[in-house]
């Protein structure tokens, strides 16, 4: 299986720049598994769930994880993406650019007390950085950074306050991403609301995601290609209620590829565990889906493993078809564009 079987042709004018408002007014396109197309508005979900099904979702935050400094050495430009924490003081880190920071670097940040030393580079433009400030050094760390928007968002100066809001589900609180869970972006307190009260149950887990959802896979070989760790944990009582649903024939509806990810990791044959941990788990076609039955979800890069993860629930001539048509009639592409419902 090629990778290059999962693309589509993305015109950068179909590419979303800003956010929809009100959030839970962008279109929405329901494609439905034998193939049939709707096209409706995001508030309209409602009316495709039932009283018996969850729908899971991920309520992880988005950290400013791009931290701009200088050289303490030289003066000149450096960029610190922050990745994934492995001590207090310690994170993995994208250096920008790679090859002109050096072990044993310093890098300064204007305006704040946070300092960096580069411990160890390694491959990809990766390396252990080790951070220090005067107080708290998270508090530090993140009054340093910005929000990371996906390379795809242009902006002039960087993120605006309006994206540190934006760019964040409403339902987030649980710091650790570096990507936001843009399926969720969608949803308001008001449709949240009137989706409980349709008698719907909505369940919490996390998954904190991970730089790889910005970028295509290198490997032509789908096979080949393994997808960074990223960090999950489902409470004792999210596992309990999702099985509970499937028991009494509801749907298990999966707000976004974060989500499907992590209740697939931690499922067998129908039945979902608690637990946390990390995932490597890349889905792609002829995996057989244990809990999922419904994907809210958004329009992804091609050549993606998001793309290849909806290609394997719904199969990939539908879901291209299906990417054709909103493209002919003119939806918003990526992290702040429209929606799709898969049921």
């Amino acid at each position: 299986m090629k990778v290059n079987e999962f693309t589509y042709y993305l015109p950068k004018g179909s590419i979303a720049q800003e956010p929809h408002h009100p959030r839970d007014r962008c279109r929405l396109l329901i494609l439905h598994k034998d193939g049939k197309i709707e096209h409706r508005i995001f508030y309209h979900i409602v009316d495709y769930l039932q009283k018996k099904d969850a729908l899971v979702i991920n309520t992880t935050k988005v950290i400013p994880a791009r931290l701009t400094g200088k050289k303490r050495r030289t003066g000149g430009k450096a960029e610190v993406f922050l990745l994934e924490k492995i001590l207090d003081n310690r994170w993995q880190c994208i250096l920008k650019p790679f090859r002109k920071i050096k072990e044993d670097d310093k890098i300064v940040f204007p305006g704040s007390e946070l300092t960096a030393k580069i411990i160890q580079k390694k491959e990809k433009s990766s390396a252990l950085v080790d951070f220090a400030s005067a107080g708290s050094l998270e508090d530090n760390l993140f009054k340093a950074g910005k929000i990371p928007l996906p390379p795809y968002i242009k902006r002039k100066k960087g993120p605006t306050c309006k994206d540190e809001n934006e760019y964040q589900t409403v339902y987030a609180r649980n710091s650790g991403a570096v990507a936001a869970p843009t399926a969720g972006l969608h949803f308001t307190p008001e449709l949240l609301r009137e989706i409980k009260e349709k008698g719907v149950e909505i369940i919490e887990l996390i998954l904190h995601t991970g730089w790889a959802s910005f970028f295509s896979l290198g490997e032509e070989d789908v096979e080949k290609n393994h997808l960074p760790a990223e960090y999950f944990k489902i409470s004792p009582s999210a596992a309990k209620k999702i099985n509970e649903c499937k028991k009494r024939g509801g749907r298990v509806i999966a707000v976004g590829t974060t989500t499907v990810r992590a209740l697939e990791t931690n499922s067998s044959q129908s039945a979902l565990s608690s637990g946390e941990g990390w995932t490597e788990l890349f889905i792609y076609p002829e995996y057989k889906f244990k809990i999922v039955d419904a994907l809210i979800t958004n329009f992804h890069i091609p050549r993606s493993s998001l793309l290849l993860l909806v290609s394997a629930f719904v199969g990939r001539e539908k879901l291209i078809l299906a990417y054709k048509e909103a493209l002919d009639k003119g939806y918003r592409f990526l992290s702040y564009g429209d929606a799709m419902l898969i049921i």
